[in-house]
């Protein structure tokens, strides 16, 4: 098979699709692999590195996509990629549709398929390729609220973990599963007091377990968000419905009623965030003040810690663009259910349903999709 692997366009992302190590797996299976020059230099990963992995580095995106069968990249492909595409083309990589009618339209428009990384699913009902990024994002959160709860940068002039006699910052995390057990085990290691609340039972018991009394825990209702999100000094939002837009947790009233310099980190930005006064931000400009309240709501948040992120993608992606390189997208596809969830996009029409239903747009399952 073609594979392309492009230099990713959107503001200050250095990651890349495929490291060297991943394209060498691929061409010693008998596939063959292009890549942009300078798609892995924001990495320190050189077009020579990739040269002697077996691509072929060409100087263009045109080039590039008009080579490849199989375009696997790390974030949504932006206006000037979309142009790029043609039919029957598959896209591997994280689209986060619910949140972007626009790209739906456009990957509609050009005939692709589209393969969500943040859809594909694992036997044990977890979403393996979100994971590892969940995983950085998580981590990352606790070190951006920090860092801005400083007063230099505008914050309440807070240390999260206090000083003898001096408490702790009051860390609330909206959501617990992959980035928020991450949030947590940061924020808990610089000793914060540190809250999590969601709405699934079981998952606040494995919680309690797995930190005992060092995290404290709440049920997810309209009334616990409140009492816990009006005085806390750093928010965490990391809620995830998978393929559908964040639900709105907190309220535009509430983020004004909250003390001033506190700071909100929305990590579930990239599905349209669950803080009603969230909007995209970028690595570039990634702050913006409402209500007197610090909002982080930079969508590709592990694109700060590039190298980190592409080594820590390519080992959970890497087994999916085999199968999809090694039998066809196709039949891949239809063998690998969890593969199958990944599908939002095929040759014109929405194949995940909470995609459609985000998006306003109707939807056929992906079953039916590749059955004609």
């Amino acid at each position: 098979m073609q594979i392309g692997v492009p230099k990713e366009v959107k503001t200050h992302e250095y990651r890349v699709g495929l490291v060297p190590g991943s394209v060498r797996e691929l061409i010693h299976r008998g596939h063959d692999v292009t890549v942009e020059s300078a798609a892995g230099a924001g990495i320190d990963i050189s077009d020579e590195a990739y040269r002697a992995a077996g691509a072929h580095v060409v100087s263009s995106a045109q080039e590039l996509f008009a080579r490849a069968d199989l375009i696997v990249k790390v974030k949504e492909p932006q206006p000037q990629e979309i142009a790029l595409l043609r039919e029957g083309q598959v896209v591997f990589a994280y689209l986060h549709l619910a949140a972007d009618k626009a790209q739906a339209e456009g990957l509609l428009e050009s005939g692709v398929i589209c393969i969500a990384y943040e859809t594909v699913t694992d036997g044990r009902g977890g979403l393996p390729l979100l994971a590892p990024m969940s995983e950085v994002a998580g981590r990352m959160a606790v070190q951006v609220g920090a860092h801005y709860l400083e007063k230099e940068q505008g914050g309440r002039g807070i240390l999260l973990g206090g000083v003898p006699g001096v408490p702790a910052a009051k860390v609330v995390i909206l959501g617990g599963g992959v980035a928020g057990t991450n949030a947590a085990r940061m924020a808990m290691g610089v000793e914060a007091w540190v809250t999590v609340i969601d709405k699934s039972l079981s998952r606040l018991y494995e919680l309690d377990l797995q930190f005992g009394s060092q995290l404290h825990t709440l049920f997810s209702t309209v009334d616990n968000i409140e009492k816990e999100v009006l005085p806390a000094d750093l928010v965490i939002g990391a809620v995830l419905i998978p393929g559908a837009a964040a639900p709105k947790l907190v309220s535009r009233d509430m983020v004004h009623r909250m003390r001033p310099g506190s700071v909100l980190v929305d990590i579930s930005i990239d599905q349209g965030g669950c803080f009603e006064t969230s909007r995209p931000t970028t690595h570039s400009e990634p702050i913006y003040v409402e209500g007197d309240v610090i909002h982080y709501c930079v969508t590709n948040m592990p694109g700060a810690v590039a190298r980190t992120s592409s080594f820590a993608l390519n080992n959970a992606t890497l087994p999916f663009v085999l199968q999809l390189a090694d039998k066809g997208w196709k039949r891949a596809l239809q063998d690998d259910v969890h593969l199958r969830r990944g599908l939002n996009v095929y040759s014109g029409r929405i194949t995940h349903e909470a995609v459609g239903q985000a998006l306003g747009l109707a939807s056929v399952s992906a079953d039916e999709a590749l059955s004609t």
